[in-house]
């Protein structure tokens, strides 16, 4: 995938869902700043640069993995930053091996599962700045066995109901419902 493919796939998404409405004005900003900053994927690149964030799901779909991540003390799906790398998808696979250790991810599909910008406070010599979060949705193996980074922690697998009784921010609700959304077109209600 390419900054062109994204902008592209950026363009076509369908929207349409209620589940999808709050994503509209993250598209058109994303797409600006991808028309509007070459240096995009680079984390020096401000206020605003691309992330690449992974929403690990279980082999049979019933639970997330999750991790508490240590910097901003909150539970959240795997992601972080391009480092130049303008394929998304894959950087998002890659964050979520180096952050769970989980082999063999699966990819649920090529196309974003969830868009969101959010805020990111200042932190020693780095500015307040915001992350431009393209997301997809994986799948991890059947026995899927994870192992904590330094960079969480902890690690843990949430049903979505679980997930509800969190503290969690508006775009990791969003992620939950729209996964359970899923959850119940595939099994009916859960």
């Amino acid at each position: 995938m390419t900054r062109l493919d994204l902008r592209q796939q950026l363009t076509d998404l369908d929207l349409s869902h209620p589940h999808r409405a709050d994503e509209v004005p993250h598209r058109e900003k994303m797409i600006a700043l991808l028309d509007e900053q070459e240096d995009c994927f680079h984390r020096s690149c401000h206020p605003a640069h691309f992330t690449g964030s992974a929403l690990v799901v279980s082999a049979d779909g019933s639970r997330a993995l999750l991790t508490h991540h240590r910097k901003l003390d909150c539970w959240l799906q795997f992601g972080g930053h391009c480092d130049g790398d303008d394929n998304i998808l894959q950087v998002a696979q890659r964050e979520a091996l180096e952050e769970s250790g989980v082999e063999g991810l699966i990819v649920a599909s090529t196309r974003p599962f969830d868009l969101d910008i959010h805020p990111i406070p200042e932190r020693k010599g780095e500015p307040a700045h915001w992350h431009y979060d393209v997301r997809y949705m994986f799948i991890a193996p059947e026995n899927a066995q994870f192992v904590t980074s330094d960079e969480s922690h902890e690690l843990r697998w949430f049903t979505p109901e679980e997930m509800r009784e969190l503290p969690l921010s508006e775009g990791m609700q969003r992620l939950a419902t729209k996964w359970e959304a899923i959850l119940e077109r595939r099994f009916g209600k859960r």
